[in-house]
């Protein structure tokens, strides 16, 4: 695929949006705010944010994405599951019904960038039918100056018309809902859906086609560096705490879910953050937590008192993935520049629901390509209609989801850069210890983040440790600030045997998901998985 060139016309015209009620363009966080409160599409909470609603879709719908298949791009997609092929005519004719239901409405427009490092920055542009999603969108994306704005010409465009329902029988898609990447109109198309998750990431599924193909990898990761210049990646699915680590009040907030590595290091993708607020802790999340009380932050499906207006983030009555949208310095610590230099450590977060995985574990390159293809986390009770016990999730690269290319496109990448730049590659559960969920507990955070602060700081590099006779990773014998009796998962079960029968059907769990990936990784990454 060639570099995405510019847009024709930088109007709405060239979309085909020929008559709208009206179209406000770029404007600030109070007129936004003003403009969806107007409009009622959302109130504002006693302490500032603005609250909305997304109805009955409240996180991504997987189901309902696709990506039309035409000829510029057909040949290197990663055709499957996640990326599910559209046809093109098919495309033309919903995006038709689209733009007719959109003639005579209020439309928004955001222009931004995706990436911080300006020799992959990409100009986009967000149209939408609701303030509090532009809002979203200048949150989410990187905001241009007044020169840059001016001339600013998108080569991708987000059009989501939420308030349109498809027809699945008359125009091919899933359900009412849709989500279409079209690479050679550089067009993603969203309806049906008000949750505004949808937006963000379909423009992380394009900077995840453009930046392999140009040698950099793309990474659903969050980051920070130290004072002393030492950056840290964290890859890690939804609830596995890779925004709440990674906003360490010691070491300086690159982003908190995407980013990129090129040749001079890594840098963000966006200019915001996307954060579950449910049961948000003051205490745990001091930087997080007080970005509920700010003025401009968009918080989705948090439970707010009709009449006091004050918020209560333990309720999940109307989603558990209620989210918080603010721009990246609502954190004190954050980057100015978005960018840093090349990973000393990256940390692959899990949140083992099996109560298997030690709190942390040294990788090998070999253990670190395997753990990335896996991505593994787990489901618990509660979190998703028949699950009622714990359930292994894996998502290649941690986030398979968005991922454009096939998983072997971006686990090369990795595995040339983590040999380049002498990276060093950890495990971390997040999870549960002394048994699985329901009989064992949540790790502490504090542990977590005690054994973050040793890898960091270089003290677990050349600690002892002990082959996990399962998994091969090695286990530290100590770590500063964590009691030593929990480093070792099985010695914190009340029953031996039963760790062990847990840890084999795991390891088996592995083995039957990477069955998909062996060919492509080879044997020596295939034998660095569970024995």
């Amino acid at each position: 695929m060639s570099t995405p060139q510019p847009q024709k016309s930088i109007g709405l015209e060239a979309l085909g949006i020929r008559s709208p009620k009206s179209v406000q363009r770029n404007l600030s966080v109070p007129s936004l705010v003003e403009e969806a409160l107007r409009r009622g599409e959302a109130q504002l909470a006693a302490d500032g944010p603005l609250v909305a609603r997304t109805g009955q879709y409240t996180g991504r719908s997987p189901e309902d994405r696709f990506v039309v298949k035409e000829p510029s791009s057909e040949a290197w997609i990663g055709w499957g599951k996640a990326n599910r092929p559209f046809d093109a005519a098919t495309f033309d004719r919903l995006k038709e019904r689209v733009l007719s239901h959109l003639q005579g409405r209020d439309l928004f427009v955001q222009d931004a960038f995706a990436g911080a490092d300006g020799a992959f920055r990409v100009p986009i542009r967000v149209v939408t039918e609701y303030a509090w999603q532009a809002l979203f969108a200048r949150h989410m994306f990187l905001r241009p100056t007044a020169e840059e704005l001016a001339r600013h010409v998108p080569q991708f465009t987000v059009l989501a018309a939420p308030t349109f329902q498809a027809d699945p029988k008359r125009d091919g898609t899933h359900s009412e809902a849709f989500i279409l990447v079209n690479f050679a109109q550089r067009l993603v198309l969203i309806g049906g859906t008000r949750y505004a998750g949808e937006i963000k990431k379909s423009i992380f599924s394009v900077m995840n086609a453009l930046l392999p193909r140009q040698g950099v990898l793309s990474m659903h990761a969050s980051a920070n560096v130290g004072p002393q210049g030492d950056t840290a990646v964290f890859f890690g699915l939804s609830g596995t705490g890779k925004t709440t680590l990674s906003a360490d009040p010691a070491r300086t907030l690159i982003g908190d879910d995407e980013h990129a590595w090129s040749d001079r290091g890594v840098f963000n993708l966006e200019g915001g953050c996307y954060a579950k607020m449910i049961r948000l802790s003051a205490q745990a999340e001091p930087e997080i937590h007080a970005v509920t009380r700010r003025f401009g932050t968009v918080l989705e499906n948090v439970v707010c008192d009709p009449e006091t207006r004050k918020l209560d983030l333990d309720d999940a009555s109307l989603t558990e993935n209620t989210r918080g949208a603010y721009p990246l310095d609502f954190i004190p610590n954050a980057s100015p520049t978005g960018a840093a230099g090349h990973p000393r450590h990256i940390i692959f977060l899990t949140a083992d629901a099996f109560g298997v995985m030690p709190p942390v574990a040294r990788l090998t390159p070999e253990q670190a390509m395997y753990h990335f293809l896996s991505g593994y986390t787990a489901k618990v009770a509660g979190t998703e209609r028949g699950v009622t016990e714990p359930k292994a999730t894996f998502s290649a690269c941690f986030g398979a989801p968005f991922m454009t290319l096939p998983p072997a496109a971006y686990a090369t990448l990795l595995g040339e850069k983590i040999s380049k730049h002498g990276v060093k590659a950890w495990l971390v559960n997040t999870g549960w210890t002394g048994g699985p969920y329901g009989e064992g507990k949540r790790m502490s955070i504090a542990h977590t983040r005690a054994i973050l602060t040793a890898i960091l700081e270089g003290k677990l590099e050349g600690a002892a440790s002990d082959p996990d006779p399962v998994f091969g990773f090695g286990i530290p014998r100590q770590c500063p600030g964590v009691p030593a009796e929990i480093l070792t998962p099985r010695k914190t079960w009340k029953d031996a045997a039963a760790y062990d029968a847990k840890a084999k059907h795991l390891a088996g769990l592995f083995s039957e998901n990477f069955k998909a990936f062996a060919a492509q990784a080879g044997p020596v990454i295939s034998a660095a998985g569970p024995r």
